[in-house]
């Protein structure tokens, strides 16, 4: 991959997201089904849905800037999905995984947060500014599920979690 320019690499990283995205509306359901938690699985089906529209509105970026929509392979997140695949197969308390499930999703929001964060950046720099504003939609609604998890560990499942010990 030669990326000779920011509008090179900008491209190269929104396609890795495209590819992202995808892949985590293959594995949210399954996360939202091995969670014990009912408060844990809503947020994950809550998640899916917003994944859903945060592809298309990667779609509308592909549009505005008269690229194709495709993506490049996201090594980076099928490493983290390979992740839950590990905590979903665990034996053990449900507590436990619940919290093992949090931490996988919060690794996902961590790593998206700073995807989409450079990818706003990059927009606003090379002068495309509502593509900059979509995609600071995206990076706001993950901040925001990554707010959620924290709370749901922090008020009830980690304790759950440590009690099942």
């Amino acid at each position: 991959m030669k990326c000779a320019n920011l509008e090179d690499l900008f491209l190269h990283q929104l396609r890795d997201a495209y590819h992202a995205e995808k892949q985590l509306v293959k594995a949210l359901p399954k996360m939202a089904k091995s969670a014990s938690s009912d408060e844990l699985r809503s947020a994950f089906e809550q998640h899916l849905e917003e994944t859903r529209r945060q592809v298309e509105r990667l779609e509308s970026v592909f549009e505005e800037i008269n690229q194709k929509a495709k993506g490049t392979t996201c090594e980076a997140m099928e490493g983290l999905i390979e992740e839950g695949k590990e905590i979903i197969d665990m034996d053990g308390e449900d507590a436990v995984r619940d919290a093992g499930l949090i931490a996988a999703a919060q690794k996902v929001e961590h790593y998206e947060i700073a995807t989409y964060g450079c990818l706003r950046t990059w927009a606003q720099q090379m002068g495309h500014n509502h593509v900059a504003d979509l995609l600071n939609q995206t990076l706001n609604e993950e901040k925001a599920t990554d707010e959620k998890l924290n709370a749901l560990a922090e008020q009830a499942i980690n304790q759950e979690a440590q009690a099942a010990s």
